[in-house]
């Protein structure tokens, strides 16, 4: 699915964001990735008295790797740790986004060996919408 907003890309999601979760959660954990935080936005706005579709925001990485890249260009702090954003719209359909690491090397001026090391965020977001 192409996105509207620049640098995102979008991909429909076999399974509920909870379940998303849950798959999103093991594989990275499986790859030693650390969760720095799950952002409950659908969450904080029940909270708050008011409605949203279900939506998860998911602070992930390794602090080897973007260290380096933090070092190379300090900026990119900004955008890091990585993120993948589960989510369902109004009508049910479920979707996983993330900032494409093009997007990102551009925006940052990275090298081809430091966006190498964003890329995982590809097949980690295709394994979660697959279910």
């Amino acid at each position: 699915m192409s996105s509207a907003v620049s640098g995102v890309v979008t991909i429909p999601c076999g399974p509920p964001v909870e379940d998303a979760l849950r798959r999103l959660t093991g594989l990275l954990e499986g790859k030693r990735l650390t969760v720095f935080a799950v952002v409950d936005h659908s969450g904080e706005a029940a909270k708050a008295g008011l409605t949203i579709p279900d939506t998860k925001l998911v602070i992930f990485g390794n602090a080897a790797a973007g260290t380096d890249l933090m070092v190379a260009a300090p900026l990119v702090a900004l955008d890091l740790p990585l993120k993948l954003l589960l989510w369902e719209d109004g009508g049910g359909g479920v979707f996983v986004s993330y900032n494409s690491p093009e997007y990102l090397a551009d925006r940052y001026g990275l090298s081809e060996e430091h966006t190498g090391r964003l890329r995982p965020i590809v097949a980690i977001a295709e394994a979660v919408a697959s279910g």
